[in-house]
């Protein structure tokens, strides 16, 4: 009689979850991943989840991960990892449809929106006609002032057509304050802080012996990520020992190689490219400090590898990563205004002094329990388990 209970309030528990994501791994970035993330664990969770995102011609249409059905709207999209505003136009306006068929025929009882722009207008728009709840998960790019290099001229025209995507959600979360912080100033909306997490658990902690210092970049090769500069300040360290090894290609690439090649780095710096989750891993394991020279952030999903693997971290003094870099504790802060000089001067100390790199490490490893993923899914499903139920039971 027990067990049958407990087997009924699991079934009364259990929801019927519509994710929403542009994109969805191989697509995109940390975002993506973070959506991913979710999906799976609730998924275990014994609640039911589909997924609607992106595609190109390459990825199967409907496809299983990790237990979750993903469904594939292709749009025009040409990279994986990363999409103009005219492919994100062109993805909400053929997964609209697609989402509302699902909507209607599968008949969730909530949606879970990642980004506010792009995927908040197909959300909003399928919520006013199904009255299904949503709950939206913002990450940096969808919030105004979050990427202002790349964004800001777009949302002077786009924000007045989001508000109603925000004032029709549920409940609002943020990867990281920072983020919670431009959503409120920006929206008027208080968003609850869900860190991106990873499972500590399953990380290896032995310690790091390396001969010579290894240093690790990891991201697009863009403006936002400013690579540039991380090679001016390692040019400045040139009598110091240490490698580089730099994963990821972007808009700037050509412009980095040659920036190596001109100032003589090329026997210490290697281009990897895009590397799999796995050989991230690796190298991640094989690695000492980790560079983070970025414009902006949210809440980096490879900085809170990072810290697992027990990297000491050497970032720009900017609202995304005060959640991952306690300064002169696991790593060192430079400013953006002191460029190239001040970046060499915040790493040259863990270089030139193991014992500070040591305590630098341990103390990310310490840092890295505050992301345990599992608090990060029960306040997830807290959220969607408690979302109330659509107003309008007509579809």
């Amino acid at each position: 009689m027990g067990t049958t209970c407990l087997e009924f309030l699991a079934k009364q528990m259990s929801k019927k979850i519509l994710v929403l994501c542009y994109e969805y791994p191989p697509l995109g970035g940390g975002g993506g991943r973070v959506a991913a993330q979710v999906a799976s664990a609730l998924q275990k969770r014994d609640h039911e989840v589909r997924v609607v995102t992106g595609g190109m011609r390459h990825l199967p249409k409907r496809t299983l991960i990790d237990g979750v059905e993903v469904i594939r709207v292709r749009s025009g999209r040409r990279g994986e990892e990363s999409c103009t505003v005219f492919e994100m136009l062109s993805w909400v306006m053929t997964a609209l449809p697609v989402a509302l068929q699902e909507a209607r025929s599968w008949k969730p009882d909530v949606m879970h929106v990642h980004f506010a722009v792009p995927t908040g207008a197909v959300a909003w728009l399928v919520h006013q006609l199904t009255r299904i709840p949503y709950i939206l998960t913002v990450h940096l790019g969808d919030v105004p002032g979050g990427v202002p290099e790349q964004t800001e001229l777009l949302f002077k025209f786009l924000k007045p057509l989001t508000i109603p995507i925000w004032q029709a959600a549920t409940h609002v979360t943020a990867v990281s304050s920072f983020v919670a912080g431009l959503a409120e100033k920006a929206y008027g909306r208080r968003a609850e802080i869900i860190f991106n997490g990873i499972d500590y658990s399953a990380i290896n902690s032995y310690k790091k012996n390396s001969e010579i210092p290894q240093l690790l970049m990891i991201g697009r090769l863009s403006v936002q990520k400013n690579p540039l500069l991380a090679i001016q300040a390692l040019s400045l360290l040139s009598d110091l020992p240490w490698r580089l090894q730099i994963i990821g290609e972007g808009p700037l690439a050509e412009v980095v190689h040659r920036q190596v090649m001109r100032l003589t780095l090329q026997e210490r710096v290697i281009f990897s490219g895009w590397l799999s989750a796995e050989k991230v891993k690796a190298a991640m394991e094989k690695s000492d400090i980790l560079l983070m020279p970025s414009l902006s952030e949210g809440l980096p999903m490879a900085g809170i590898e990072a810290l697992a693997h027990g990297l000491g971290i050497v970032g720009s003094h900017i609202g995304g990563l005060k959640d991952i870099l306690i300064d002169r504790e696991n790593g060192r802060f430079f400013t953006l205004e002191e460029g190239a000089k001040g970046m060499a001067a915040a790493l040259r100390p863990l270089l030139e002094h193991p014992n500070l790199l040591k305590q630098a490490q341990e103390a990310s490893r310490h840092l890295a329990q505050r992301f345990d993923w599992a608090d990060s899914v029960e306040a997830y499903e807290r959220l969607l388990i408690n979302t109330p139920e659509k107003k309008d039971p007509q579809y």
